[in-house]
């Protein structure tokens, strides 16, 4: 028989008010108690009672035994998140950017304290993707996991290659949609993809990595120029984390625009939608597919966490637990293609082998093999002169680099 959950939620924006949408349609033997939001004050559809400023009226409630965790400051989430979990209570969390930047310690305190945290909602939206890492893939040897994982660059990046908008059009509309945010940066930078990436890996390889350590490059600098080259090849642009193992002693992990072939799962992918792919030793090559922007998709991946808590569900961490010692490694070699205008930052990136090479009075390109050390190095000189850079390979040729 399930428990009773008497929850405490933080946050009522796009998410809490999608999960209250959900849990209200449902009859799961639980109670939102109190809703800790910014303004108490704000015009809401339910009663005044139930909202609350002050955090502690939901951290210091005995009654409560479960947090729901669902705002924007970072380290404010943590606090909340963190005092929860030490005091014996429960935690559903959808903040990646907290859980990545803290998750060694996050990790210690629910075995410390024996209590349980969950973030389904924090990957991926709608897609299940850390439950099946944690149950399907637990005893499988992963060669890779990569996809979509960011719906609103998805989303500009489609209206880019389908509709011909241009760049600020494009973001302007996903942000009305709520797809993104004022301050759109963690979106089209790659900074939300990459946290969800090294949250994801921790599942999959066991593997815990600082997320200063790992590239993220986004969509900032994309032209119609780069659009044109995609369509001329029968490719497209995708916005693509990749967590890779290299060999039993090492994993590597980057985001990246990938240009994708009509023959991937990833072209297909459009929109708000997200796109898991595991590439696994036994169980080959899956796909995971839904909507990863919204508050009804990532407030279905909430419920479903807090549902799990009712039968007092864990992570294991059991990747980590059994861990072969794979270490992180940025030392690798992978075929880019970049469009550029200073000859200076060809140079920088200090190629290895160039393939293929265009150069008009409007646009000048390449395509070649670098070593991923080389791009992070230069990382400010191509965000500086508007270059833009996209991974051409099929993941099975990202390589260690040569001892």
């Amino acid at each position: 028989m399930s428990k009773k959950l008497n929850i405490g939620l933080f946050g009522f924006g796009v998410v809490g008010q999608g999960l209250y949408d959900i849990i209200k349609t449902k009859n799961l033997n639980l109670e939102i108690v109190k809703i800790a939001i910014k303004n108490k004050y704000k015009q809401r559809s339910l009663p005044e009672t139930l909202f609350t400023d002050n955090r502690d009226e939901l951290l210091n409630n005995p009654e409560i035994n479960t947090i729901v965790e669902l705002i924007n400051d970072t380290e404010a989430a943590f606090d909340i998140v963190s005092r929860a979990l030490s005091s014996g209570k429960n935690v559903v969390s959808a903040s990646k950017k907290m859980i990545a930047l803290h998750l060694e310690e996050l990790i210690a305190l629910q075995h410390q304290h024996g209590t349980s945290l969950l973030y389904e909602g924090a990957v991926c939206g709608s897609i299940p993707i850390i439950r099946n890492l944690e149950e399907y893939y637990d005893n499988e040897l992963l060669h890779s996991i990569s996809g979509i994982f960011n719906g609103s660059s998805n989303y500009i990046l489609s209206k880019g290659f389908i509709e011909n908008m241009d760049y600020a059009t494009a973001l302007k509309q996903a942000q009305d949609l709520g797809f993104a945010e004022t301050d759109p940066t963690m979106d089209v930078g790659g900074f939300d993809a990459k946290f969800k990436l090294i949250i994801a890996a921790a599942h999959a390889y066991g593997v815990v990595v600082k997320p200063e350590e790992v590239l993220n490059i986004g969509i900032q600098n994309l032209s119609a120029h780069d659009l044109q080259y995609a369509r001329e090849k029968n490719l497209k642009i995708k916005l693509v984390p990749v967590a890779k193992e290299l060999d039993n002693g090492h994993v590597t992990l980057f985001v990246l625009p990938k240009l994708v072939n009509e023959n991937e799962f990833l072209y297909n992918v459009e929109y708000e939608y997200n796109g898991v792919i595991v590439q696994a030793a036994f169980a080959d090559q899956q796909f995971f597919f839904g909507k990863g922007a919204g508050g009804h998709p990532t407030g279905s991946a909430v419920l479903s966490d807090i549902a799990a808590l009712r039968y007092d569900y864990q992570y294991e961490y059991k990747k980590a637990k059994e861990s072969k010692g794979l270490n992180f490694t940025n030392d690798i070699e992978l075929n880019v293609y970049l469009r550029y205008e200073d000859d200076n930052l060809v140079k920088a990136l200090n190629f290895i082998h160039i393939h293929e090479s265009y150069h008009s009075d409007a646009y000048k390109f390449v395509i070649g093999k670098i070593n991923l050390k080389n791009i992070i190095a230069t990382q400010q000189q191509i965000a500086d002169s508007k270059a833009f850079i996209a991974f051409a390979d099929q993941l099975t040729t990202v390589n260690l680099a040569a001892s």
